[in-house]
């Protein structure tokens, strides 16, 4: 039994932070997705190819946060 609990704690150890960072890295997806931007499939392009640099991540974040969302 401590066994199979020491076990699902590793699982859970190692599956929180990946969900946690999958998350954080398609934030400039999510955010421009619930703002309906009007940019929002050249923001998911450059989140998804450029993200990985932190710059190009940095770069769909700010512009999934600028007025520029559709009516």
């Amino acid at each position: 039994m401590v066994i199979l609990l020491l076990g699902l704690f590793g699982a859970l150890a190692t599956l929180i932070p990946i969900v946690f960072g999958l998350g954080l890295y398609c934030l400039p997806t999510i955010v421009a997705l619930i703002r309906k931007h009007a940019n929002k499939s050249p923001i998911i392009l450059v989140n998804l190819l450029l993200g990985w640099t932190l710059i190009g991540w940095a770069v769909a974040l700010i512009w999934a946060f600028t007025d520029n969302a559709a009516d």
